[in-house]
């Protein structure tokens, strides 16, 4: 089932389970209903309290599919796209294996997420490659974009600690 959002081309999807004694069959997705390709596929593992992101490319945009294969994370999707509707807004979801909700963020966005359970893995299917040089973030904390994170102690890389603030992405990539 596709649910759509108030971000163009953002959607969430419930993923068919299939249980039985042994465990279950998870459906993720299928491509004639989102309609996308997706070349690159990666996978995370990330503790309580992570936080990665806001990541987005400037240059090579990627859209994403996220699906959590175990744990929970509180996902975030901010649209950067010139003269969306929503651009500067952002949007939150709870993905967990156990509510098998996915979701797609199209290309223009930047994303981060916030790991809940213990341990938490993901899968990534991107449409894009990786490209290093074009790879930028902006702060989860910043001031102007208000997400209301569920940790107090959030855990960061190096690279995550020196993103780039709202303001200066729009003066500088807008």
């Amino acid at each position: 089932m596709i649910k759509k959002t108030k971000f163009k081309g953002l959607i969430i999807i419930k993923n068919k389970t299939f249980k039985d004694r042994r465990g279950y069959f998870k459906e993720l997705f299928r491509e004639k209903e989102i309609n996308k390709k997706f070349p690159f596929i990666v996978m995370s593992q990330s503790k309580k309290n992570v936080i990665r992101g806001l990541h987005i490319q400037t240059s090579a945009k990627q859209g994403k599919f996220i699906s959590v294969i175990k744990g929970k994370i509180f996902d975030v999707a901010l649209d950067l796209r010139k003269g969306s509707k929503t651009f500067g807004k952002y949007f939150s979801i709870y993905l967990s294996e156990k509510n098998s909700l996915s979701i797609y963020i199209p290309p223009g966005f930047a994303h981060g997420f916030c790991g809940i359970e213990k341990e938490n893995y993901m899968l990534y299917s991107c449409t894009n490659y990786r490209h290093k040089n074009s790879e930028i973030g902006i702060r989860f904390n910043d001031e102007t974009l208000k997400i209301k994170w569920p940790t107090k102690n959030p855990i960061l890389s190096k690279k995550d600690k020196y993103n780039i603030s709202f303001k200066e992405f729009k003066k500088n990539f807008i």
